[in-house]
């Protein structure tokens, strides 16, 4: 009778055990895998400035401690106060939704009675009360994690950026792809990570300040406010800026202003339909342009898992995840015995 080697046996016992411990670490981590992604994401972006720097003379924690400090001030800084902004935003149209729904109502039996059919009787106004009350926080995240996560990513970039030897020789070390593929692996990271931490959110804030101006053209009640829901509905594709258009003339409609509500919906589909993909060819052909589908199943994805963040970090992650199944392919299925 056949016996299973010794050997293979420990063998199997060690990954068993390693595939154990990944999982403890994982789901433990898992709560602050943005702050990783937020640190490789910074460092790809400041590695240039870092080596131009250190080339010039500086002091390798000088110069790291300045890009960090830039990076927050200059990134993070907005990032948060827009977190913030939304929340209140965000909780008082939620404690205030029925009163709009019902506001909304009688916009919409005056529609019916013009063209004679009833639109609102499928209409449940506390149930979709309780949609927005229930799903529209997830947008916001949890805040306590996110400053856990803030404080990992700046400790990772930190080393990440003063010891960028010690990184490639982990990388050689620890990655199991020869150094050819994992070249490869490095350079299409990096310009995904460029793709998306730069190239969509400048096409999208490029939207929002279109849009800004019609708000203010037609006297808008909290254009700002406004300003970041059609930034954050331009990184999603195929809802668009709709989703900061729409509400607005829903609402100006609702408060019987049909200019302004008609004139922002026509300037939506018009002037801001028309810059986005003027805008949109003139950014990503500089960059890795990012399939469409990878950026809005990212968001599905990303949101949950990070919060407000996850519109950046949720396209980065899911566009990892192809990157190294694309290599593995590479070292394992079509070229298995290079070295």
């Amino acid at each position: 009778m056949n016996t299973i080697p010794k050997k293979i046996i420990r063998q199997i016992l060690i990954l068993v055990g390693l595939a154990i411990l990944a999982f403890l670490i994982v789901r433990e981590l898992l709560p602050y895998l943005s702050g990783v992604l937020g640190a490789i994401t910074l460092y790809v972006l400041l590695k240039g400035p870092m080596a131009k720097l250190v080339k010039k003379g500086w002091n390798e924690s000088l110069a790291a401690s300045l890009l960090m400090i830039l990076s927050f001030i200059g990134i993070l800084l907005p990032i948060l106060g827009i977190t913030l902004m939304m929340s209140n935003k965000i909780q008082h149209a939620v404690n205030n939704s029925e009163k709009l729904m019902n506001a909304l109502q009688g916009q919409i039996q005056t529609l019916e009675e013009k063209v004679g059919y009833d639109i609102y009787k499928d209409l449940d106004i506390s149930s979709a009360t309780h949609w927005v009350s229930e799903n529209i926080q997830t947008l916001i995240g949890n805040t306590f994690n996110l400053f856990i996560a803030i404080s990992i990513m700046y400790f990772l970039l930190y080393f990440m950026l003063i010891k960028p030897a010690a990184l490639r020789t982990s990388l050689y070390t620890y990655v199991p792809f020869n150094k050819k593929h994992l070249k490869i692996l490095i350079h299409e990271s990096a310009k995904m990570v460029r793709s998306n931490a730069l190239g969509i959110p400048i096409v999208a804030v490029a939207q929002g300040i279109v849009a800004l101006i019609g708000f203010i053209i037609f006297g808008i009640e909290n254009p700002l406010f406004w300003f970041v829901i059609v930034i954050i509905g331009s990184m999603i594709p195929f809802v668009g800026t709709l989703v900061g258009i729409l509400p607005v003339f829903l609402i100006a409609l609702a408060s019987g202003d049909s200019f302004a509500a008609w004139g922002i919906l026509l300037y939506g589909f018009i002037i801001v339909g028309s810059t986005d993909n003027i805008i949109r060819l003139y950014v990503l052909k500089r960059m890795d342009d990012v399939h469409p589908l990878i950026t809005l199943i990212g968001v599905i994805i990303g949101i949950p898992l990070f919060g407000f963040i996850g519109l950046i970090f949720g396209p980065i992650f899911l566009s990892l995840f192809f990157i190294v199944a694309k290599m593995y392919k590479m070292e394992y299925v079509t070229n298995p015995d290079e070295d």
